[in-house]
């Protein structure tokens, strides 16, 4: 499971498809609907929020914007009951751990997605994150956080 601090404009057609599944399976889990995943690293974020369920809606409703940016068609009806929540810290260091592994991704499987990341400007957070100063963050699997 990959839950992107990155904008999911950064993703290629097959990333954010598959960032929709997962971020879909994070919900569930919070909701205790599966066996799987429960202690995945990367619900540690959502499950410090006491809005858990809130931010994980709000983090759908930013994938949910993105595909209809590209004219996908998913299935609006699985983010319901969004409502405002504030925004999740991310540390600059996790986004730009982050940048380098999706780069490392698109450059081997959507060579044209990798060169629009080309430039040398610094990446954007999904919209339910804000950057705060820090590196990579302690839940992070192959970070420096663990």
């Amino acid at each position: 499971m990959r839950l992107w601090s990155l904008h999911p404009r950064y993703l290629d057609a097959r990333g954010l498809v598959a960032l929709w599944r997962e971020a879909l399976l994070a919900k569930a889990v919070l909701r205790g609907e599966t066996r799987g995943y429960r202690r995945h690293p990367q619900l540690a974020r959502f499950r410090a929020r006491r809005d858990a369920l809130a931010c994980v809606n709000a983090y759908l409703a930013g994938v949910l914007e993105e595909s209809r940016r590209r004219g996908y068609r998913f299935d609006a009806r699985k983010v319901r009951g969004v409502r405002a929540t504030k925004p999740m810290p991310v540390t600059s260091g996790q986004l730009l751990f982050e940048w380098k592994h999706l780069r490392a991704k698109l450059r081997r499987r959507a060579p044209a997605s990798f060169r629009v990341t080309a430039g040398g400007a610094r990446p954007e957070p999904h919209p339910l994150f804000v950057v705060v100063p820090g590196g990579v963050e302690p839940w992070e699997r192959g970070g420096r956080g663990r």
